[in-house]
């Protein structure tokens, strides 16, 4: 990792996480639901139990929620089976710090006490510590996008698509980036990423062929199964218009359409951004692409609020930066009256708020795509640019 050598600083935030962890232990907190969701899915799928029933018996009693990932997911927790119930979310917290350390010091190069500063102010960010008090894999898996994407694939690795493939088959979101790698011209990469995605898929037929076909003709295709669609928290499309629409029969259907629509600039940009050298751009474009067109994108999954924070301060733009901390950091989605049927009925200016992290990201794509644009024709015919 591109962590300075000899220098303890990046340690302390982790060793921090590991001592809240060992107190939520000692003292029993019901800490990360769906950290111990993943324990419950690798304890089930150890006993031979049906992972995708609609109540997991090795869930703790203080949790009812279900296992809606991957067969593969499921095999990947099961280092958490031998882990305490109550240590899982002390093991999780640790390794998403060491995620975000790891992304800062990929995307913005800082060392020492400014990457263990960068690391704890962005804990301020809804998307992050909302990750973390859940006990999620979403910093982890943006961890394993970024190295492969950054490190391994830019510098021609045999490995390059690898962890990309790894964390799809963990979280389909991260799919998103196999046509990423293929529209940077990396063909290659793009392959790995499918056969290793495709390859983990294939064990579990073989290990757990009845979870695996659950999943696969049913539980992968119902939205419903994670949470109502229409709440505020599903910041994607598809959460926008169901509000918008109070849950019509035709809103899946245009959130697609819509989202399509926006994969035209949004696929330019990428290539643009990529023949440019700018790499980081490139693949920020494709993670809030991805996040808007997901069917169902928590406001948790918008991690990817921390790369885009830090290549803003890395390239000056400051108040740009200090937006989008404001966004982020502004709790929003948690502030806007939700839950029942209460998004039908926002209003205009509750809309908007409501909605904050997708129209931002649309917005963003679009105003881009626009710049670019501009730059273009001021290319082609000097002058015009003025």
């Amino acid at each position: 990792m591109p962590i300075p050598r000899g220098n303890r600083w990046p340690a302390v935030l982790p060793v921090l996480a590991l001592a809240v962890g060992l107190v939520g232990w000692l003292r029993g907190w019901h800490l990360g639901a769906d950290s111990a969701v993943y324990r419950a899915g690798a304890l089930t799928l150890l006993k031979g139990e049906p992972l995708y029933s609609v109540d997991l018996t090795t869930l703790p009693d203080w949790v009812r929620l279900p296992f809606t990932y991957t067969p593969a997911a499921a095999l990947a927790f099961v280092p958490l089976a031998v882990v305490p119930a109550g240590l899982v979310w002390g093991v999780l917290a640790v390794l998403s710090v060491v995620a975000v350390t790891v992304v800062l010091a990929v995307v913005s190069r800082p060392s020492g006490a400014w990457l263990t500063a960068g690391t704890a102010l962005v804990l301020v960010l809804e998307p992050v510590w909302k990750t973390l008090v859940l006990g999620q894999i979403n910093l982890i898996l943006m961890a394993l996008v970024v190295l492969d994407a950054l490190v391994l694939s830019a510098r021609g690795s045999r490995a390059g698509g690898v962890l990309i493939g790894v964390a799809s088959a963990v979280k389909l979101t991260p799919l998103i980036f196999v046509p990423y790698l293929f529209f940077t011209g990396r063909w290659k990469d793009g392959l790995r990423a499918l056969g290793t995605f495709a390859g983990l898929e294939a064990v579990m037929f073989a290990v757990a062929p009845g979870d695996s076909v659950q999943y696969w003709t049913k539980a992968a295709f119902d939205p419903d199964r994670v949470g109502s669609v229409h709440w505020i928290f599903n910041q994607s499309l598809n959460g926008l218009v169901n509000r918008a629409s109070a849950l019509a029969p035709w809103s899946t259907d245009v959130a697609i359409a819509v989202g399509a629509v926006l994969a035209v600039p949004a696929v330019w940009l990428v290539v643009r951004y990529h023949r440019r050298g700018e790499p980081v751009e490139a693949l920020l474009v494709t993670a809030f692409y991805g996040l808007l067109l997901s069917p169902v994108s928590w406001s948790h999954h918008w991690v990817w609020a921390i790369p885009l924070v830090a290549l803003l301060l890395r390239t000056g733009r400051r108040w740009w930066a200090a937006a989008a901390v404001a966004l982020f950091a502004s709790q929003i989605v948690m502030l806007v009256p939700n839950g029942g049927n209460q998004e039908f009925s926002w209003g205009l200016g509750w809309d908007v708020l409501g909605n904050a992290y997708v129209l931002a990201a649309a917005a963003g794509i679009v105003g881009l795509a626009a710049r670019e644009r501009r730059m273009l024709a001021s290319v082609e015919r000097p002058g015009l640019a003025k």
